[in-house]
């Protein structure tokens, strides 16, 4: 595999992505982008950078049998999780390995094109978003999300913060990545320079609810390429760094924590565009 897509988890994590971070996080976001595009009955849609499929999965029910999902991915393992999930009602999903950079598919082949949360790890994303606009038809739909500012992303902040304290400086650069298309301004004219018309971005939110700052800390050296940081440590020393994490974040997320969990605010820009 080369350097074209950067946000990778190893095999393990792919399972802990599509159990802890799709119910809490990728799902509801990708209701929200499924809702926007507003995906008709028997349209033709790609999910580039797909993962394990929460937008594809919401893309099959909207299409139907008369529809076509592609779900396309870099890794192998993502896909692989996302084919072993039972299938939904709609359009069969077709599961394809390959480079946003360079997608294996033909010309103006699909209705909707959506990339969530993706975009803004791919070192050329302006390669990459070429390629979705070569393979939308000329009355083709573009709908893809980016996270919004670490500073409004509260619990990203907290942990890259801590990051860089307790293990080394410049440890969060895969979680500060997350937010590097965070100017809104910049990433219109990004997505207007690959040849989309009508660019709007617009600003949600949601509201993700877990258990506690120390399960965040755990999905997210779990479930993310973050898991990487800590192989080389000793036992004892990585059970020292993991507890002083928890406890920065236990005391910077106080504001959002209850009785009943963790409630914490994401925010992220949603960018819809005609091919």
């Amino acid at each position: 595999m080369d350097d074209q897509e950067r946000w990778q988890v190893d095999d393990d994590a792919a399972d802990a992505y599509q159990r802890f971070l799709v119910p809490a996080v990728t799902g509801p976001w990708a209701s929200i982008l499924v809702e926007r595009v507003a995906v008709r009955h028997g349209e033709r849609v790609l999910d580039v950078a797909c993962g394990t499929g929460a937008v594809a999965r919401l893309a099959a029910q909207r299409v139907g049998a008369a529809g076509h999902v592609t779900a396309l991915d870099i890794n192998p393992r993502m896909l692989e999780v996302g084919r072993s999930l039972p299938p939904v009602a709609g359009a069969a999903i077709e599961w394809l390995e390959g480079s946003a950079l360079e997608m294996p598919l033909p010309d103006a082949a699909f209705d909707v094109v959506t990339c969530q949360l993706g975009l803004q790890f791919l070192p050329d994303r302006s390669r990459a978003l070429r390629e979705m606009r070569r393979v939308l038809s000329n009355t083709g739909r573009l709908a893809l999300s980016v996270y919004g500012p670490i500073e409004h992303n509260p619990t990203t902040h907290a942990l890259s913060e801590s990051l860089d304290r307790r293990v080394r400086p410049g440890a969060s650069l895969a979680k500060r990545t997350e937010h590097a298309l965070a100017d809104r301004d910049e990433l219109r004219a990004l997505v207007a320079e690959a040849g989309f018309e009508a660019v709007r971005v617009t600003t949600e939110h949601i509201t993700v609810a877990l258990k506690s700052a120390a399960e965040y800390v755990r999905i997210q050296l779990t479930a993310t390429p973050l898991a990487r940081l800590f192989t080389d440590f000793p036992a004892a020393e990585r059970q020292r760094m993991l507890s002083e994490i928890t406890g920065d974040l236990d005391a910077a997320l106080a504001p959002y924590l209850r009785a009943d969990g963790l409630f914490y605010p994401q925010e992220s820009h949603i960018v819809l565009a005609t091919a």
